[in-house]
């Protein structure tokens, strides 16, 4: 599987993007400073696909519900971990549910570490939207980007960026 990566410069910071034949791969958390990783030769297709995230992302930053457009490639994943972030992707913007809610929701009610255990392997964290998923008392838990990520995601999301 040939793998081609793209910087993004986005309103949050430089975002670096790997992209297959198939759609995204895998998205970095945003960093202020540009990664020293290179650019590779993309096709046309992952040209498009890289404006695309790049103008989608910068919408999300600015705060507007966002349906992600790009195509993301789902290899790698068990059936399971691809339930889990595909039901991940359909969580609409601004609303949280649980990992509980989450595994009832996909058939599995007792798999909530499973659900937990696959949102942690998520490749492409704001294009599907790990960090909607709360513990089942609303706290703020497991976020590969830091809790206090987490938290301003949901607050961007929320409206409430002076909280």
């Amino acid at each position: 599987m040939q793998q081609m990566q793209t910087i993004l410069e986005t309103d949050w910071g430089y975002m670096r993007a790997v992209w297959t034949d198939l759609g995204l791969w895998e998205l970095d958390f945003p960093v202020k400073a540009k990664p020293e990783e290179f650019e590779s030769e993309v096709t046309a297709e992952v040209k498009f696909w890289s404006e695309q995230l790049r103008t989608e992302l910068n919408m999300y930053w600015r705060g507007f519900a966002v349906d992600f457009g790009v195509p993301i490639d789902w290899r790698g994943y068990t059936s399971f971990q691809k339930s889990v972030l595909t039901f991940t992707a359909s969580i609409p913007y601004g609303q949280t549910t649980s990992y509980g809610a989450l595994a009832k929701e996909i058939g599995n009610p007792k798999a909530v570490r499973a659900v937990g255990g696959a949102l942690h392997i998520n490749r492409v964290p704001i294009v599907v939207p790990c960090h909607r998923i709360v513990g089942a008392n609303g706290s703020l838990t497991g976020f590969g980007g830091g809790v206090e990520l987490k938290q301003a995601l949901l607050l961007l999301e929320s409206g409430d960026v002076n909280s």
